[in-house]
């Protein structure tokens, strides 16, 4: 009979010969990730030649975007950064990667929502059929169709004046985070569901919605690269239906609102009608949970970019106050002949040039979006400044790599300068700013974004003084999906 001593030890051996197993299957498979493939010279750091765990911790501690910039300074147009994928910053990528007709990687997966069930565009990896379902869905995201809802608009807008007049007069500090999050999930409601949410109206984050996307921005952004154990469990349909995961706040703000629409007796042509309509013409080409799916995108990715880029603008501009007042002379100015509403309207503040090369400037020097725009290789290969990447292997585009890139942008990229926007021929520096994406992924909601921003920002500078409570403190924020600040509350003061 053995003793128990005995089978411990046993038992102990037993485990330490499997842990020896296993390590040396990882070292191997580690090696043959790093040594075993076409890239294995580009240069990245030594966790990414083996695995994704490079990219995730720094998606975690959130400022990938920082290091990213840095790697590129060191090492040239392409550093590894996980077993199969580099990222490219060499000016011809744009062409070639974005605006040609490829595969998206694997990534793109997660943005189906609630799950797998709904592919949208954005989730959707196959070239042809994004165009197709952006096909289905560009009449409701049509300038056009937007320009309809800016009564509607005006009505939020005015509101978050009453509410922005409220903490002036209180001198309370305004933490513009909370009411630009809360003016784009209004103006959501509006033009996708003829009815505003109420976040502005009530000054509250309506079933934490604000809350919970940031949440679900570092779920998407980590679980991205992992999309087989989401659909496992939280991506899973039969969990997905409890409501559990990170995503499920928009599900069921989305199911509230089409319920809602279906009682309003207001409602409108608007996002979802138009959608509708595509739907009942074409009932074999455009299914119906794709509009559901396109309705959840929608919600999900149109209040962080706006919150985030009319954040950078009204920052920016307060720590450079020689362009603040050459954009409030230009307002002012156009407010003395008579060329803007009391609710200034879209095609008035078009008409601001300094104003848009502001924007323009915001967009290149904090882009929302901070995540790769990672793209397959086809078949054949593709080569890109004489280097060869043959299929199969994922090449990535980092907008804020490119935006900082001294190729394209001078040798001040790093500084906030609208004035590049303003030079006689811009054509060169504007097709590389690719802050919604380019080519067939571009964004199908920039046309409602540019939209929003131009009425909130001219309004703002137009209407008030803005100043930080705290001049010397800088914002924080983390770069995970999106890049979203916050910190920085301010005093603001109505002008005459």
């Amino acid at each position: 009979m053995v003793s128990p001593l005995v089978s411990g030890v046993m038992a102990l051996l037993t485990l330490c010969k499997l842990c020896v197993l296993v390590i040396i299957l990882f070292i191997v498979r580690a090696t043959i990730r790093k040594y075993w493939t076409p890239i294995r010279d580009i240069p990245g750091p030594f966790l990414a030649s083996f695995s994704k765990l490079w990219l995730v911790y720094h998606l975690w501690k959130g400022h990938g975007e920082e290091e990213l910039i840095d790697l590129h300074k060191k090492h040239g147009d392409f550093v590894r950064i996980a077993e199969n994928e580099v990222s490219v910053s060499h000016p011809d990528a744009v062409k070639q990667l974005l605006h040609a007709n490829i595969a998206k990687g694997s990534w793109y997966s997660i943005f189906s929502l609630p799950d797998y069930h709904y592919v949208n565009q954005m989730s959707e990896l196959n070239p042809r059929r994004h165009i197709e379902k952006s096909r289905n869905i560009a009449a409701g995201f049509a300038l056009s169709n937007i320009i309809k809802s800016e009564p509607h608009v005006d009505k939020i807008l005015h509101c978050l004046k009453e509410r922005l007049d409220g903490l002036s007069k209180s001198n309370e500090a305004v933490e513009f985070d909370k009411w630009f999050s809360f003016f784009a999930f209004d103006v959501l409601g509006e033009v996708t569901f003829s009815k505003s949410f109420g976040f502005v109206e009530t000054g509250t984050d309506i079933r934490n919605a604000v809350a919970n996307t940031k949440a679900l921005a570092l779920y998407i952004a980590v679980m991205g690269h992992y999309t087989w154990i989401h659909n496992l469990t939280l991506g899973n349909p039969l969990l997905s239906r409890i409501g559990i995961q990170p995503s499920s706040h928009i599900f069921d703000t989305c199911l509230a609102a089409i319920d809602a629409r279906k009682k309003n007796p207001e409602k409108r042509n608007d996002m979802m009608q138009r959608w509708l309509d595509v739907r009942a013409k074409y009932p074999d080409r455009m299914a119906e949970n794709e509009i559901f799916a396109a309705a959840v995108a929608n919600i999900g990715a149109g209040a962080d970019t706006v919150s985030a880029t009319a954040q950078a603008f009204i920052y920016y501009l307060l720590r450079h106050p020689l362009y603040l007042q050459r954009l409030r002379d230009e307002i002012d100015a156009a407010q003395v002949r008579g060329e803007l509403s009391p609710m200034v309207q879209y095609n008035e503040a078009q008409k601001l040039p300094f104003l848009q090369a502001c924007l323009k400037e915001t967009y290149r020097f904090h882009s929302a979006a901070v995540g790769g725009l990672p793209r397959v290789v086809p078949q054949g290969g593709i080569t890109i400044a004489g280097r060869y990447f043959p299929e199969g292997v994922v090449l990535s585009i980092n907008t804020w790599v490119f935006h900082r890139n001294p190729q394209i942008f001078g040798e001040d990229c790093n500084s906030f300068n609208p004035d590049r926007w303003l030079q006689t021929d811009t054509s060169y520096i504007e097709s590389f700013l690719i802050h919604w994406g380019a080519g067939y992924n571009q964004c199908p909601g920039r046309n409602l974004a540019q939209f929003e921003l131009l009425k909130l920002t001219t309004t703002l500078i137009r209407d008030y003084d803005i100043e930080q409570v705290d001049a010397k403190k800088e914002w924080v924020f983390k770069s995970q999906f999106t890049a979203i600040p916050s910190g920085w509350p301010c005093k603001i003061q109505r002008r005459s």
